[in-house]
């Protein structure tokens, strides 16, 4: 074989530039380290995340799953055009970090090169399989499709998610009709569920859609303050919420749960339309009762041009336990 077609096999079987723009990619300086591990000269990638990784953590990413990571050589394997696109998207291993590794627990241990197998697994498995160290806003719910498809970024599996959820056209035969903003803001008074106290998150769930908050460790009242975003369908039921204390080493307990009835909010949102052409006022109200979890009656109003509803709320099934949230209609044109 000539000297010319032997660098020919390292092509990937694409245009030069093609190829180019990966072994720049791989050249810049956070790139020339595992995203994972931060071992030196990383040779492998994980294709549709967007991250340069070693040979040891190769290992753990194929373990995953290509629904997960879809796992390449730089070198030796075939890269599609879309493929080398998704890694360009990104930006590699500095950006998909600010990412995935957005919020990691103080007491976290990241593995070095010279990690065990075992402490490599357990923080891949978390940052990439679990998600724990996203903005919770952006965590992406693995949902059903067909064998071999795959997204081919985070940040396409990102926009992909949000235009098909915010969008008119039927996918797997839901229909959306527009977005709601879920501000989870405090709890009070939660359940012991560890010796003295409780991890908590809380989880929210609407149609086939979950999402989830942070953990608090070690706080009864604890104060999230984060916004989490859930597409509407065309029949929608309650958003359902359920609290948990997260558990390093069993199952995680349950510390409550309650249902909201949307109707009030939705109904009165799409009967005023354009909220932005009415000044502050109330538009609707859902009534406390023996049947709900409503500490109070908690009305919809438009507030700055957007339909709002605060709503209280006591946990059910449970010894006590109170959480607070902000509910935000946003029609699809928004």
């Amino acid at each position: 074989m000539s000297r010319a077609m032997s660098n020919k096999s390292l092509d990937f079987g694409k245009p030069a530039s093609g190829k180019k723009r990966l072994k720049d990619l791989l050249l810049q300086k956070d790139n020339r380290y595992c995203a994972d591990c931060g071992a030196p000269d990383p040779k492998w990638a994980s294709a549709n995340i967007g991250v340069f990784i070693c040979l040891k953590c190769c290992g753990v990413h194929r373990s995953l799953g290509t629904h997960i990571s879809k796992v390449l050589s730089v070198t030796l394997d075939e890269w599609s055009d879309d493929e080398i696109e998704s890694m360009v998207e990104v930006g590699g291993n500095s950006s998909a970090n600010a990412i995935y590794e957005a919020f990691v627990p103080g007491g976290y241990e990241k593995p070095g090169p010279d990690a065990s197998h075992e402490l490599r697994a357990k923080f891949i498995r978390a940052k990439y399989e679990l998600q724990e160290f996203l903005k919770p806003s952006l965590r992406i719910v693995s949902l059903p499709s067909e064998k071999g498809s795959l997204k081919s970024s985070f940040s396409r599996k990102l926009m992909d998610s949000f235009q098909s959820n915010s969008s008119h056209n039927s996918e797997g035969m839901v229909e959306f009709i527009g977005l709601l903003k879920v501000k989870v803001i405090k709890g009070t008074n939660l359940a012991v569920r560890d010796m003295m106290t409780s991890d908590p998150y809380v989880i929210l769930t609407l149609g086939q859609q979950t999402v989830q908050t942070t953990i608090i460790k070690s706080n009864l009242n604890p104060v999230w303050n984060e916004e989490l975003m859930l597409s509407v369908p065309q029949h929608f039921g309650p958003l359902k919420l359920r609290v948990f204390d997260h558990d390093t080493f069993s199952s995680d307990d349950i510390m409550g749960e309650a249902e909201v009835d949307l109707q009030p909010l939705i109904t009165s949102a799409i009967a005023f339309g354009d909220a932005g052409m009415f000044g502050n006022m109330q538009i609707g109200k859902w009534l406390k009762s023996h049947d709900n979890a409503l500490k109070d009656d908690s009305t919809v109003n438009i507030i700055d041009g957007k339909v709002k509803q605060a709503v209280s709320l006591k946990l059910q099934n449970v010894e006590c336990g109170e959480l607070d949230l902000e509910l935000e209609w946003m029609p699809l044109d928004q």
